[in-house]
């Protein structure tokens, strides 16, 4: 002898909306992650850079840049990197395409001469593509 105690129907009501909340939980994962990398994108090497009126030229989506900072040590990017160690260095971050365009930067108070000195060690490492980086000049009314 069996029973059945739900007299009810067996047929479920579909739902006609949407459910966004798992939606918004996404995006603000999403939106946390790139508020903490976007800062970690930048290069934080405070170099005091002298100033140029010249007209600012399109940047390549992932420039590479050499810092020479005022006692003289070179960084590429935010990374110290020795001097007789340049060439290695620049080829692993280049991946080897030695027609890369590097960014170079220099303090204010670097002599001219360790400067092209720097320049000659990208040449013998073979970067011939090199842009020398500097403030832009406002001009006044």
């Amino acid at each position: 002898m069996s029973v059945r105690l739900d007299h009810g129907e067996d047929t479920l009501n579909e739902v006609h909306e949407i459910n966004v909340t798992p939606f918004i939980d996404v995006m603000l994962v999403l939106l946390i992650i790139f508020m903490v990398a976007a800062p970690l994108a930048t290069v934080d090497i405070q170099v005091n850079l002298p100033a140029a009126n010249a007209e600012p030229q399109q940047r390549p989506d992932k420039p590479l840049y050499l810092s020479v900072k005022p006692d003289l040590t070179l960084s590429l990017g935010n990374d110290a990197v020795p001097r007789d160690m340049l060439g290695s260095t620049l080829d692993s971050a280049a991946k080897g395409d030695k027609s890369t365009l590097i960014f170079l930067r220099a303090d204010k108070s670097v002599p001219y001469g360790e400067l092209m000195e720097v320049m000659n060690l990208l040449r013998k490492a073979g970067y011939l593509k090199v842009s020398l980086v500097a403030l832009e000049q406002v001009s006044g009314p």
